[in-house]
């Protein structure tokens, strides 16, 4: 069977081992930090010394689940968090194929003594890890990794793990609306829901617990939609000082750009969120049937992901960034 190769060396390497670092990509969003949590509370039951080192901060909607306070922020405690790296058997890299997505983190992981492990479901992935586990059949890491903690030991599966394997895999599927959403996604989850994940609990903490400025946000991006004439494309843009006027934190934009695709008739949705603390334009793209955002966000905007959702970035301005999109989108139409 598909991935069983390696669940298989996987699991050997973990038996051989004692210590492991677990890292999710910059800015992790639920699926990142789900899978992370969820695989470090699996290695610490199975005896091995293993923390979650994440590149940077992530929103306060995740800050809720089992184990996260024990994350390592690397821009915050990078003297301790090299330390694990350097001292660490095992480094899994969870939900990212590229070395440069662990941003800061990447020549320590580089330099590293300890076998990588990639554990993956996005496309395309680099050759940087010992170990490759890839499937972009899969809508989750967090699938994943409920797959190989079931291979490995199935029993030791908690309420807590459960929670967090839950959160990844209805965040990246989209509440399970997503085409990546399969019976084997339903199945999993409904494992989870009998281990203990309170399915509405997460749900609520993950969706209903934005804040007034946040909605503020949400009424200015809309206000800006722009749909391309003749054609089913819709684009969305936020500068630094709308993002300012709103008292913009990490998380703030999540989901924006799906509003675009509940417009009956729209295919493809973008939105351009301006950065100039990085000095970028960073893009959104999602997508629906046959328009791969994957490729196109690849081709042109220095980005990747999956055939409906990716991520680009751009580093000319809002107007210029704008601009050259909407003539791109013209001539590939």
């Amino acid at each position: 069977m598909k991935n069983k190769n390696s669940e298989s060396q996987i699991k050997t390497l973990i038996e051989e081992s004692s210590s492991c670092v677990i890292i999710p990509h910059k800015n992790p969003d639920g699926d990142a930090l789900g899978s992370c949590l969820a695989l470090n509370h699996f290695l610490l039951k199975k005896g091995l010394n293993s923390i979650v080192i994440s590149p940077n901060d992530y929103p306060s909607f995740l800050k809720w689940m089992p184990g996260e306070t024990k994350i390592l922020n690397f821009e915050k405690e990078s003297t301790k968090a090299v330390q694990k790296i350097e001292n660490a058997d095992l480094i899994f890299t969870l939900d990212f194929n590229d070395l440069s997505r662990s941003g800061i983190m990447c020549d320590n992981i580089k330099v590293a003594n300890g076998k990588i492990i990639m554990i993956d479901h996005h496309e395309k992935p680099k050759e940087y890890a010992d170990l490759k586990l890839s499937d972009p059949e899969i809508g989750s890491t967090c699938e994943m990794i409920y797959n190989l903690i079931n291979y490995i030991d199935s029993g030791i599966i908690n309420s807590d793990i459960a929670s967090c394997l839950y959160t990844g895999i209805m965040t990246d599927t989209g509440s399970f609306r997503f085409p990546s959403t399969t019976s084997g996604t339903h199945h999993v989850i409904a494992k989870l829901i009998e281990k203990g994940a309170n399915n509405s609990e997460i749900h609520q903490k993950i969706y209903d617990t934005f804040s007034f400025n946040r909605l503020k946000l949400l009424g200015v991006a809309l206000k800006n939609i722009q749909k391309l004439d003749s054609l089913p494309y819709i684009i969305i843009t936020l500068n630094q000082t709308e993002l300012d006027e709103c008292s913009f934190k990490k998380g703030d934009t999540e989901g924006f750009v799906n509003y675009g695709l509940s417009i009956k008739g729209i295919e493809l949705s973008v939105i351009l969120i301006e950065s100039k603390e990085d000095g970028i334009i960073k893009m959104s793209f999602r997508s629906k049937g046959d328009f791969s955002v994957n490729i196109f966000a690849e081709k042109y905007f220095c980005g990747g992901g999956h055939h409906n959702a990716a991520g680009g970035v751009s580093k000319e301005p809002m107007y210029e960034t704008k601009n050259r999109l909407i003539n791109l989108l013209k001539s590939f139409h």
